[in-house]
């Protein structure tokens, strides 16, 4: 799991939107719990923006240079599934040679 440690290399930013409460949003909330710690270690000054609102639908951000962003919806999506997206995303922003 070596792309863990190059999120601030392929990508300048990470957001995750949620709600609190909501069973849509379960699998987000799990994902922060189980690794945010870790991805934070591997990456101390990258921003993991964290937005918790009620109602809102999970969402991953992922924003690279020039202000290109992706999202990634995460309704019904399981925690591993989270993370397989998260490392699509951050592949996705390796320079191209």
């Amino acid at each position: 799991m070596a792309w863990r440690g190059h999120l601030s290399r392929n990508l300048k930013e990470l957001r995750l939107h949620f709600c609190q409460t909501s069973p849509a949003s379960g699998s987000a909330r799990e994902f922060v719990l189980r690794n945010y710690k870790d991805l934070k270690t591997l990456n101390p000054t990258f921003p993991i923006l964290i937005r918790e609102c009620s109602g809102a639908e999970p969402q991953l951000w992922a924003r690279y240079d020039v202000g290109v962003e992706r999202l990634v919806r995460l309704k019904g999506l399981t925690e591993p599934q989270i993370v397989k997206k998260l490392e699509e995303l951050v592949k996705a922003g390796e320079p191209k040679p």
